[in-house]
C-alpha cells in the first residue's frame, strides 16, 4: 500500500516508508542520532545499520497490514525525507486508539513541518483508520514538542510517572490526546 498526503503551503508531504527507504532513514537517524539521544532509548550501535533498518521497516510494513502501527516518512516536496511520524499500538473494539511518535532532522526544526506532518496524520488516524483519539507521551523537559502538540490541538491529561528508559533512565512523561471530535 503506497499513498502520499500532502500539505501544499507547508511544502510537505507525508507517505508510507518502504524498504527502499531504509538507506535514507539510515542517513536521517544517524544525522540525528546526538542531536536527539536525550529524547531517545538508547540504542545498541547495530540499530544504525542499513540492515536494522530494512527490518525495522519490514516489520512496520507488516504492521500497516495487519492494522497495527503505520510509519510515514515526512518529505519535503522534493522528495527529501526529514522526518518520521508513526502511529503505532493500534486498539480497536471498544477502544479506537493510537499512539503518535514522531522525531524532525534537527536542521529543519521550527519551521511548521512538524505541526503540518502532525495535521495530515490525525486527519488520516481520524478519517481513513476511523480511530477515536491519538494520544502521545513526551517528556517533561521537551519543550518543542510539547507545543507542537499543543498547537496541533492536544489536551495534557496527566502525568505517567517513570514512563520510559530514555537516553538509559526510567524518566516521567506528560501524555496528551486528541480525540476524533476534537478535531
Amino acid at each position: 500500500m503506497s499513498f502520499k498526503l500532502y500539505n501544499h503551503a507547508q511544502g510537505i508531504y507525508l507517505s508510507l516508508l518502504q524498504l527502499q527507504d531504509a538507506q535514507e532513514l539510515l542517513e536521517l537517524r544517524l544525522r540525528n542520532k546526538e542531536h536527539h539521544q536525550r529524547f531517545e532509548p538508547l540504542r545498541e550501535a547495530d540499530y544504525f545499520t542499513l540492515e536494522s533498518q530494512q527490518q525495522l521497516l519490514s516489520q512496520r510494513l507488516s504492521d500497516s497490514e495487519q492494522d497495527r502501527a503505520y510509519m510515514f516518512g515526512i518529505f519535503l516536496s522534493d522528495g527529501q525525507l526529514i522526518g518520521q511520524i508513526t502511529l503505532s499500538n493500534l486498539v480497536r473494539g471498544v477502544a479506537q486508539y493510537a499512539d503518535l511518535g514522531y522525531f524532525m532532522d534537527y536542521a529543519v526544526q521550527g519551521k511548521g513541518h512538524m505541526t503540518a506532518a502532525i495535521s495530515l496524520i490525525l486527519e488520516y488516524a481520524f478519517r481513513a483508520l476511523a480511530l477515536h483519539r491519538v494520544q502521545a507521551s513526551i517528556l517533561l523537559h521537551n519543550d518543542a514538542s510539547r507545543r507542537v502538540l499543543e498547537k496541533s490541538g492536544f489536551q495534557a491529561e496527566g502525568i505517567a510517572r517513570r514512563y520510559l528508559k530514555i537516553n538509559g533512565e526510567w524518566q516521567d512523561h506528560r501524555t496528551y490526546a486528541i480525540l476524533a471530535d476534537d478535531f
